[in-house]
């Protein structure tokens, strides 16, 4: 489904054709033959990412003209409206904790770190607690802490609801496994990336009861829990039990009405 590569701290997934949806850095629509997940070094604080991520593939050795974009045309939009950038996701997380999964049309990779937790009480407190998401004030990472990013795949055709709605499923699937493993439901800087061939059988829907998004739940409850016990190995994860260095608590009570 997608060849996975990994060279100098860089997750490379390559697979022609493909489109993809971002929740990450630059993110939104667009169709490459790669998507990549990068490590980014402790005391991060570059904020020309998209240099950065050059940089940082051609250290890699996966050279633009590679994946099948020129440097003049990098980013630029197709007749279709899809960019041709690959989408790139950074973490502190190192490679080495990568882990993938594949059942049935979907595949899954995700690397885990969980130091930045996000936390949502059931019972506000009305104070929300100050926020060190490893982020700058535009949103960059600065010497990012954690962070949990998956990329899902899937051989089918999605309409474009059902790749927007596969961003939910898998989201959902990562609460529900990080909740049951580590007592958490997500970290500050998670992001999510979907993809779909373009050329594939069609599928207009991809929710739970539908083979793409049953599949996708059950491959990303697997993958994440593989890089979970990857990067956690003894089980210590910095949790609410534990003293995290960074995260946030959401305090705060919304006003509740009738529409």
């Amino acid at each position: 489904m997608f060849e996975a590569t990994v060279s100098e701290g860089v997750l490379r997934l390559r697979r022609p054709g493909t489109r993809w949806l971002s929740t990450g850095w630059d993110g939104g629509r667009s169709r490459a033959a790669t998507a990549y997940n990068v490590t980014v070094p402790k005391g991060f604080a570059r904020t020309d990412l998209g240099a950065y991520r050059d940089e940082r593939l051609a250290r890699a050795g996966f050279a633009a003209e590679a994946d099948g974009r020129s440097a003049e045309g990098a980013g630029a939009e197709g007749s279709d409206g899809d960019r041709d950038a690959p989408p790139t996701l950074f973490t502190g997380v190192s490679m080495e904790h990568a882990r993938g999964a594949r059942l049935g049309p979907v595949v899954a990779y995700a690397t885990v770190g969980l130091s930045n937790p996000a936390m949502l009480p059931m019972e506000p407190t009305d104070e929300g607690e100050p926020v060190d998401s490893g982020a700058d004030a535009a949103g960059s990472p600065v010497d990012p802490p954690g962070t949990v990013n998956l990329i899902v795949g899937a051989t089918r055709r999605l309409a474009p609801g059902a790749a927007a709605n596969l961003v939910a499923v898998a989201a959902e699937a990562k609460t529900a496994t990080l909740l049951a493993g580590a007592g958490i439901p997500g970290t500050t800087s998670d992001a999510v990336v979907v993809a779909d061939d373009p050329e594939g059988e069609p599928a207009e829907f991809s929710g739970s009861a539908t083979a793409v998004g049953g599949a996708a739940r059950a491959c990303v409850r697997d993958a994440v829990r593989a890089s979970l016990r990857s990067r956690y190995p003894d089980g210590d994860v910095p949790g609410p039990a534990a003293d995290a260095e960074h995260g946030v608590v959401t305090g705060d009570r919304a006003e509740v009405f009738d529409p």
